[in-house]
């Protein structure tokens, strides 16, 4: 199966589920639906930075400091968490990222989604997805934030990372 056959929750604005949908249709009627972003820490505590690769089907070879995706059919945001980091890192017996908080993702021109923010360590050696992920790095976070005027980053992403400065600034 091909992730735009990919079964999705469609939710409302208070994020309950209102019916399913394939996930091609769902972003090309920008039904809203729920994602994952997880921040991923080495043992350094640097940032995992990637560039998408160009067949992905939402924001094609630009540059993400997080990993995750959609939440299937069914599935919580904990374990689209937990298996969307393992997936994209090329790992397994990644400890439970911890989650920090939620939000409403919208780009104000019809693609909207429930974004849960997540962070784990990471202390095994990656091998991320080469369907996914065009190049990576851990990088420190000045270094993360020194690029952030430079390189194409996914809009969603960068929204998630402004919030997460945000929440940890309240904190």
């Amino acid at each position: 199966m091909s992730s735009a056959d990919e079964i999705l929750d469609i939710v409302d604005e208070n994020d309950q589920v209102v019916g399913q949908s394939p996930r091609g249709a769902a972003y090309a009627r920008g039904l809203r639906h729920r994602c994952a972003f997880i921040q991923v820490r080495d043992a350094a505590g640097r940032l995992f930075v990637h560039r998408r690769t160009p067949t992905k089907l939402v924001f094609p070879s630009l540059y993400d400091m997080w990993v995750g995706g959609v939440v299937g059919a069914g599935e919580t945001y904990d374990e689209a968490a937990l298996r969307e980091a393992e997936e994209e890192l090329g790992v397994s017996g990644l400890p439970s990222p911890e989650f920090l908080f939620k939000f409403l993702y919208d780009d104000g021109a019809g693609q909207s989604w429930w974004s849960a923010v997540y962070e784990v360590r990471c202390d095994l050696p990656v091998n991320p997805q080469a369907e996914e992920v065009a190049w990576h790095d851990f990088l420190p976070e000045q270094e993360v934030e020194r690029r952030l005027s430079q390189w194409e980053w996914v809009p969603d992403g960068l929204d998630a990372y402004e919030r997460l400065r945000a929440f940890r600034a309240a904190g």
